[in-house]
């Protein structure tokens, strides 16, 4: 069986991180052979056909084909998984508004290429930000396709709390279970320690132990944790020059693979649209602890949110539906 592959954005930095692991067996593992199809624009085209060469160099054991186009309706006809990377970036003095019309210019007519040419199955992630309104606005371009099949990556903020966990207390990131992403994939996110565990026990009795008390835990979880996980990407433009882009595409890969095999080791986060779970509005693309079963997301519920928790995730709720109705008003849902 062969798996066909699209990936926007090709040509960009993170598209080129995501090509050569997928080559290699990373997303799917070493038995499943693997179609690509970049696209890009135009003007990224060269970039796309220079990955193609040396995906060809890399001689991929389970590549099959690689196809190079700027023909949304040629790079999503029977595509199995998606990953849309490729958006517009905010650049200086762009509002909002005008941020969230030139993606739905992008991820409209994607959404229609994928219900024109897409396979029954497809399964999609969005990458490129804003990617929950991204993920919206593609999802309501396509009607034939499951709204549930449409996703966004939060994943790469869940493994960011994951590794900051790691690091404080001292285990592997393999030991720590169920933290959670709540919302947006923006600043106003919410990284959730509250049910997650480390070796069976509870990461709020871990960091109590570590800080003297639950008053100093909690004081780490609000003035450091939290913020360092939401404005983790900016550190390490800061630091390293240029954005996050190999820890992007890992993410990206954690979320697919987990989408197809399953979650292995409780849940994770994925951010897909509401069933109306905790109160977020239905069909609003939001961050949830998620479980992957029979290959489909599944939310997991009723989990006690508590006075530190709640407040929160409404705020970050509250701007996905500001988003939600400036592209109403854009015209683009």
């Amino acid at each position: 069986m062969t798996t066909t592959i699209t990936i926007t954005g090709a040509g960009g930095q993170i598209g080129y991180a995501l090509l050569f692991r997928i080559a290699a067996g990373d997303l799917l593992g070493p038995d499943e052979r693997v179609r690509l199809k970049l696209l890009e624009i135009p003007q990224g085209l060269r970039g796309a056909e220079g990955a193609a060469l040396e995906l060809q160099d890399g001689a991929f054991g389970l590549l099959e084909s690689v196809d190079v186009t700027d023909d949304a309706g040629v790079a999503f006809d029977g595509t199995n998984i998606a990953f849309l990377v490729g958006s517009r970036p905010r650049t200086a003095g762009m509002e909002r508004g005008d941020l969230l019309a030139a993606n739905g210019g992008i991820f409209g007519p994607q959404g229609q290429a994928l219900n024109a040419g897409a396979a029954d199955d497809v399964r999609i992630v969005v990458v490129g930000n804003p990617a929950n309104t991204n993920a919206l606005i593609a999802a309501a371009h396509a009607p034939d396709i499951p709204s549930e099949r449409f996703t966004a990556l939060t994943r790469l903020d869940h493994n960011r709390a994951v590794g900051q966990l790691s690091t404080l207390l001292g285990v592997p990131a393999s030991e720590v279970r169920d933290v959670t992403i709540w919302g947006n994939h923006s600043a106003t996110q919410f990284p959730d320690v509250a049910h997650a565990t480390v070796g069976g026990r509870g990461v709020p009795e871990l960091l109590a132990e570590r800080f003297g008390g639950e008053v100093a835990a909690r004081a780490w979880l609000a003035d450091e944790f939290i913020p360092r996980v939401a404005k983790r990407g900016a550190e390490i433009i800061e630091v390293r020059g240029s954005s996050s882009v190999a820890s992007a595409a890992n993410a990206a890969i954690d979320h697919v693979r987990d989408w197809v095999h399953g979650t292995q080791n409780g849940w994770t986060s994925v951010a897909l649209p509401s069933d109306g779970s905790y109160d977020v509005p239905a069909g609003l693309v939001s961050s949830f602890p998620a479980r992957s079963v029979d290959g489909a997301w599944q939310i997991v519920r009723d989990l006690d949110l508590d006075d530190f928790a709640a407040p929160r995730i409404a705020a970050s709720v509250a701007e996905l539906v500001e988003e939600r109705e400036a592209v109403r008003t854009l015209g683009l849902l």
